[in-house]
């Protein structure tokens, strides 16, 4: 097969295709997803392999505005003191974080109506949760909604009130989370280096 005849062929892929688009989003319309959407993204993840099938992950989706809120304020200064290393590693990108922290009402979770939750426990649960996460963002871009995993929304775990609204025990640990949501800006893909590969 001759390179034209192999980029066609990826083109066709609808899995190649949404792997190869998906961009992080940080830009959302206030247009609501509905449930059976989010339903579809949530079984998607939940076919994610996972070491020895152990299935370690729950899901919890927020929606609600209030609680949204309460996420922003608890999450907003510990970013911020994980940022400050940044102030000598890197003062320009600091600065601009910090403009951004500023100028947006939702610097964490950019307003998206949706955040979910990827929430797990377990020996295995460092192998395979990330592998849910991914099939959430894949799922989101494949059904027209952007997508971004938010580590810093993950920084609320000092606040006991979200604590108990999220049902988080002591041996479980958050990841993502991620948010979705409608958008009209798709970043354009940034440049990509080639793989690096060793041929046996």
């Amino acid at each position: 097969m001759d390179k034209t005849e192999e980029k066609k062929g990826d083109t066709m892929n609808p899995v190649l295709k949404a792997i190869a688009e998906r961009r992080a989003v940080r830009s959302y319309e206030s247009k609501p997803v509905s449930r059976d959407i989010i339903n579809k993204i949530i079984e998607a993840a939940n076919q994610a392999p996972s070491a020895m099938n152990s299935q370690p992950w729950r899901f919890v989706v927020v929606e609600d505005k209030g609680f949204h809120r309460k996420l922003i304020e608890a999450a907003i200064p510990n970013s911020k003191k994980k940022l400050e290393p940044f102030k000598d590693i890197n003062p320009e990108r600091y600065q601009s974080i910090m403009k951004r922290y500023e100028e947006l009402e939702d610097p964490i979770y950019y307003s998206a109506p949706v955040i979910i939750f990827v929430i797990g426990s377990g020996q295995f649960v460092d192998l395979s949760c990330p592998l849910a996460c991914e099939n959430i963002v894949l799922a989101a871009y494949s059904l027209g909604l952007g997508s971004c995993w938010v580590h810093f929304g993950s920084l609320v775990t000092d606040n006991e009130e979200i604590r108990k609204e999220l049902e988080l025990s002591n041996d479980e640990r958050i990841y993502g989370p991620i948010i979705i949501g409608y958008t009209q800006n798709f970043p354009e893909p940034p440049p990509k280096k080639e793989p690096r590969v060793k041929w046996i």
